[in-house]
């Protein structure tokens, strides 16, 4: 199981934190949204929560709760410009199908939930 960071999106995180001194590392999860089922959810962690899997990725702590492990696990988290645009990206092998404007997905666990 593992979570992981870009050189790039770190850079970004790390600038995130050092601007938060509340928080402890990164919140990465879902919720159900959109048309394709699950959206990503990406917030500063300020507590651990009783049943997240923790990783480290270079002294990052990146929380992730139990009902989205098995959603996410596997992803690398990118974060790319592209002329005025910038943004994070997801690359989740347990993507199975992505709605046209690619705000929500599904994974062969998430069309039995």
């Amino acid at each position: 199981m593992a979570i992981s960071l870009t050189e790039s999106a770190r850079g970004r995180i790390r600038g995130y934190l050092d601007a938060d001194p509340a928080a402890i590392g990164l919140r990465f999860g879902v919720s159900r949204t959109g048309c394709s089922g699950w959206g990503y959810k990406v917030d500063m962690a300020r507590e651990a929560g009783a049943g997240d899997t923790v990783f480290d990725a270079d002294g990052i702590r990146i929380h992730v709760d139990a009902a989205s492990l098995a959603l996410v696990d596997g992803t690398e988290i990118d974060f790319v410009k592209q002329g005025l645009n910038e943004q994070f990206v997801f690359r989740n092998p347990n993507v199975a199908g992505e709605c046209g404007c690619g705000e929500s997905f599904t994974t062969d666990a998430g069309k039995a939930a």
